[in-house]
C-alpha cells in the first residue's frame, strides 16, 4: 500500500491552466472512487472530482463545473485533473484519494474527506489575479 503521490502544482496567473498528476498504485486504483480533493486555508477538505473505477460514474464540484476535467492512465497507475481558467479562488493545496464504496454511483456524489483514504502529501496550487 503505497500512498499517492501528487505533483504538477505551481503559481500561475488568473485565466492560466494547470494539470496535475498523481502518482498511485495499483492497489489504491483498484479501488472504487478515486479523485481529488483541495484543503483553503481555515476551510474544510472539499471534494473537486472524482470517477468510479468502472468509469459510468463522476462528480464535479458546482465551482469547477466546466473549467476542470478529471481524468487516468489505469496502464500506468496516474489520475490527472486538469484545470483551466483558473480564478484565485481556486488556490490551495490539491489531494489526490481513494475510497471503497458499495458502487460506483456513490462516485457520482458529494464526495467527503472522512470517507476517503490513502492521502498523499498535496500538491500547492496559487493562482493569482
Amino acid at each position: 500500500q503505497v500512498q499517492p503521490v501528487e505533483s504538477g502544482g505551481g503559481s500561475v496567473q488568473a485565466g492560466g491552466s494547470l494539470r496535475l498528476s498523481c502518482a498511485a498504485s495499483r492497489y489504491t486504483f483498484s479501488w472504487s472512487c478515486m479523485g481529488w480533493f483541495r484543503q483553503i486555508p481555515g476551510k474544510e477538505r472539499e471534494g473537486v472530482a472524482t470517477f468510479s473505477k468502472g468509469e459510468a460514474y463522476s462528480y464535479y464540484a458546482d465551482a469547477v463545473k466546466g473549467r476542470f476535467t478529471i481524468s487516468h492512465d489505469r496502464a500506468k497507475n496516474l489520475v490527472y485533473l486538469q484545470m483551466n481558467s483558473l480564478i484565485p479562488e481556486d488556490t490551495g493545496t490539491y489531494y489526490c484519494a481513494a475510497r471503497r464504496a458499495p458502487s460506483g454511483e456513490f462516485c457520482s456524489r458529494r464526495p467527503y474527506s472522512g470517507d476517503f483514504a490513502f492521502w498523499g502529501q498535496g500538491t500547492q496550487v496559487t493562482v493569482t489575479s
